[in-house]
């Protein structure tokens, strides 16, 4: 149809499967297996529903300035967002406008290449190393831009902070994005260094470590200048992207700092447990400091045990891609449903 000549086509972003039934261990999107803090549910059920027949603070301040105080910024460091993908894409759109390609790794996460196709941005993947590790001389090269995750996804691998300010230092005339969505769970960020250097822009969530994927909150926090050119973008889309059962539910959770550590120190102790289970049954794993592990086995491959694993009601993440065709990533769930994860590996390596 002539129609179609000018629709604008990409190769949409496959998140996880969402499985409907119930009954099955879900292990496949690295959501939080516990649930949000109590102190976002009291907030919720004493929201003023009458507040929502009124368009919510397009600044989000209470949100914002709650955020700011976490992390010893100003107000005007903070740009708040539905997720960080919201976030993520925004900036894109925002910040890699040049005719140079942006760079980021050949393997993660399989967003950044749908926004730079959407929005038409040249752009080119960094090889990651044998041991899915960034090598940073390929980021000090000419470029319109730089987005790398730490922790990386699916690999679960951390850079060392030193090496990403070595790149963000290389690039003082490109928007450098470190994409820190798994930074809680053992990770170091980059937050400390926004002061010294103007281009250097860390994006966060709510969706992992505080168990908040359904509520879509994510944020950056970088120079005012940058935040500024950001919320113009923002702005000249939509004005009042964040809900005020969000931003309440939010701040909400910030303040539970208590609930937080617990959650997240739960996780980590599971997924060492995870790991060095996985490693008595044959697997090899990176060293993963993120909510999920990415492995491998010695003799069984990973599309045979995805299928094992699936049709007994296990869901993890497969990908039929180079290089990582023969991993899993696999979620971190409740220590029960890892234990369940655990135990049909073993028979199924047992009896296979």
């Amino acid at each position: 149809m002539d129609w179609e000549k000018n629709v604008r086509r990409t190769e949409p972003y496959v998140a996880g499967e969402q499985p409907g039934q119930g009954g099955v261990v879900k292990l496949n999107t690295n959501e939080c297996p516990y649930p949000p803090s109590p102190k976002v549910g009291e907030v919720l059920k004493g929201l003023d529903f009458e507040g929502l027949r009124l368009y919510p603070d397009m600044d989000a301040k209470e949100l914002v300035n709650t955020l700011a105080d976490y992390y010893h910024v100003k107000p005007g460091q903070i740009f708040v967002g539905v997720g960080s993908d919201d976030v993520l894409a925004m900036s894109f759109l925002t910040f890699f406008n040049g005719g140079k390609p942006i760079l980021f790794p050949d393997i993660t996460y399989s967003f950044y290449d749908v926004w730079a196709e959407v929005f038409r941005i040249p752009y080119r993947t960094c090889p990651l190393d044998g041991d899915f590790r960034i090598q940073k001389e390929d980021y000090q090269k000419p470029n319109g831009g730089i987005v790398i995750p730490n922790p990386n996804a699916p690999t679960g691998v951390m850079e060392d902070v030193g090496v990403l300010e070595e790149i963000v230092a290389a690039n003082p005339g490109s928007v450098v994005v470190i994409d820190e969505a798994y930074v809680d769970f053992g990770g170091e960020s980059m937050l400390p260094l926004i002061g010294r250097y103007p281009n250097l822009m860390v994006v966060q969530t709510f969706s992992k470590s505080r168990a908040m994927a359904g509520m879509r909150i994510g944020f950056a926090i970088a120079n005012e200048k940058l935040i500024g050119y950001l919320k113009d973008v923002k702005f000249s889309f939509n004005s009042y992207t964040m809900g005020l059962p969000a931003i309440l539910a939010g701040k909400a959770a910030l303040l539970d700092q208590a609930y937080f550590k617990e959650t997240v120190g739960k996780i980590i102790d599971t997924r060492e447990w995870a790991k060095e289970q996985l490693k008595g049954l044959g697997f090899t794993l990176t060293d993963s400091k993120s909510n999920f592990v990415f492995a491998s086995h010695r003799s069984i491959p990973a599309r045979e045990i995805f299928q094992a694993l699936k049709e007994n009601n296990i869901y993890v993440r497969y990908w039929d891609k180079p290089r990582i065709n023969n991993h899993l990533r696999i979620t971190i769930g409740t220590r029960e449903q890892m234990e369940t994860l655990v135990a049909f590996l073993e028979n199924y390596i047992k009896e296979r």
